[in-house]
């Protein structure tokens, strides 16, 4: 016998239930049998798309920088300072 295939739901139909589960007055169970879907499904979901933003993004004073833009932002201030101590220590005639 086969293996039983399990329905993929897209990723907007995901985000979108997980948003509906963490509104304020609906639960996370009503919102599954709503959709036809378990409640595990959700839970399942909302941790798949905590750990993909906790991947891909940097939060500093909640404001959210991509993974990318951090590493560029730390390259900057590195080339700044090595600048900044190299001009510091020429002198100028």
């Amino acid at each position: 016998m086969g293996k039983k295939r399990t329905q993929a739901y897209p990723e907007e139909f995901r985000g979108e239930a997980v948003k509906s589960a963490e509104k304020p007055g609906d639960t996370t169970a009503s919102v599954a049998r709503e959709l036809g879907v378990s409640a595990q499904k959700i839970y399942n979901w909302r941790r798949q798309f905590n750990r993909l933003s906790e991947k891909h993004f940097n939060n500093l004073d909640g404001v959210y920088y991509s993974k990318q833009e951090s590493a560029n932002a730390k390259i900057l201030v590195r080339l700044s300072l090595s600048f900044k101590t190299r001009s510091g220590s020429e002198k100028v005639a």
